[in-house]
């Protein structure tokens, strides 16, 4: 599975600042709208516990039981309204955006931005407003590309006994919307009279369509400078929000990367190894910590970020396979060479597929890491499994 997470939001909201942290990637910041024109690609890491600690030492892939599976992350072009008419960088982000399976929408909780990103006092504009219009502009974009043709597709799929969903998904194929998505919003929507369809109910169905292609969640930005009531009324949402600080938490991986500081991206506090600092780094350091303190226990909010996006909003786990059953190694004696990110409720045979097709089709049985248990091809796999795939493939 290749795994792809979107960061979306208005122009000067953070999220490019929110990439470099989790990627320490080089990309320009700037205090004004369309910093970003190309969207900036990078790797960043879900945290997990690493199951080596069970066996009492290393395995050389995690950092003091601490594992960082590598994911893909997208900075794309900030959005303003009537972006899907192709206002502002619209098409560009709308391109950008087919291929992450999960958004995180970062948010100015200060309401120090406008609509469109232009600077303006702390507390000026409403958050909550971001939201809808993200959500309004993703809905109408895959709309249009329904209602293109769509009098001529109804009549298509009336005619010749079409699938809906298989028509509607390869129209929106582009918008990296499936099938399985398509048939879940038919069922919700539960109106099969597609000739009659107008724009108003294609733009009802793709708004079904895209909260289940498109899962969302807040990151809360700039909470180090946010109004408290504003902060408030993201969390009362019935979405995942989390509270970030992407300059404090950029601030901090670059003070670890030089070698100021030793902090490992999650924890609640940092301790401070370098000697050779001034006045103006150790004020500015104390003052940082003195942040986390106050916003335990998820720190700057980044690596939490990332977390919920993908054990929360996507529902995965984590799923080690090895060779070594008992010594959880690989041929080469590699301890936990590998980590796979996989869907809640896949099976021992997913696995076996995910490792190597051939493996995957040549499949006998699994054995558990840790109870040495023989594992049938329909086994469902929990979070932290070591599993060995034995197979008749070489």
């Amino acid at each position: 599975m290749t795994m792809t997470i979107g960061l979306a939001g208005k122009p000067n909201a953070g999220k490019s600042t929110f990439f470099k942290a989790a990627t320490l990637a080089d990309v320009e910041i700037a205090n004004y709208p369309f910093t970003t024109i190309n969207a900036n690609r990078g790797v960043t890491y879900v945290r997990t516990d690493c199951p080596c600690t069970e066996k009492g030492k290393p395995c050389g892939k995690c950092n003091d039981g601490v594992r960082y599976v590598p994911i893909e992350i997208i900075d794309v072009a900030g959005l303003v309204p009537d972006a899907h008419k192709g206002r502002g960088l619209g098409n560009a982000f709308l391109d950008e955006l087919r291929q992450a399976q999960a958004i995180i929408h970062v948010i100015d909780a200060s309401g120090g931005t406008d609509i469109e990103g232009n600077p303006g006092d702390i507390g000026s504009h409403d958050p909550l407003g971001d939201i809808d219009f993200l959500n309004r502009e993703i809905t109408m974009w895959m709309a249009g590309i329904l209602n293109r043709n769509w009098l001529r597709l109804a009549r298509k799929i009336k005619a010749e006994g079409l699938k809906p969903e298989q028509a509607i998904a390869e129209q929106l194929m582009g918008a990296g919307v499936c099938e399985a998505d398509v048939h879940e919003a038919l069922c919700q929507y539960k109106d099969d009279n597609y000739e009659k369809w107008e724009e108003n109910q294609l733009c009802e169905l793709c708004e079904i369509i895209r909260i289940l292609s498109k899962p969302l969640m807040i990151a809360a930005n700039k909470m180090d400078v946010a109004p408290p009531e504003n902060v408030k009324k993201l969390r009362e949402l019935d979405l995942i929000v989390v509270p970030t600080s992407a300059a404090a938490e950029l601030a901090l991986r670059n003070a670890a990367k030089h070698e100021i500081i030793d902090y490992i991206p999650g924890n609640e506090d940092f301790n401070i190894i370098s000697e050779d600092l001034d006045d103006k780094q150790k004020k500015g350091l104390e003052s940082l910590k003195a942040f986390m303190q106050s916003h335990k226990p998820a720190g700057c909010g980044v690596q939490e970020c990332i977390n919920k996006a993908v054990f929360e909003l996507l529902d995965l786990i984590v799923v080690y396979p090895v060779e070594d059953e008992s010594h959880w190694t690989d041929k080469n004696e590699n301890m936990l060479p590998d980590a796979y990110l996989m869907k809640r409720g896949s099976t021992a045979h997913d696995l076996a597929y995910r490792v190597h097709t051939d493996i995957g089709k040549a499949f006998l049985y699994a054995v558990d890491g840790r109870t040495k248990m023989r594992l049938g091809e329909k086994h469902e796999l929990q979070d932290g499994d070591v599993i060995k795939i034995v197979s008749t493939a070489r």
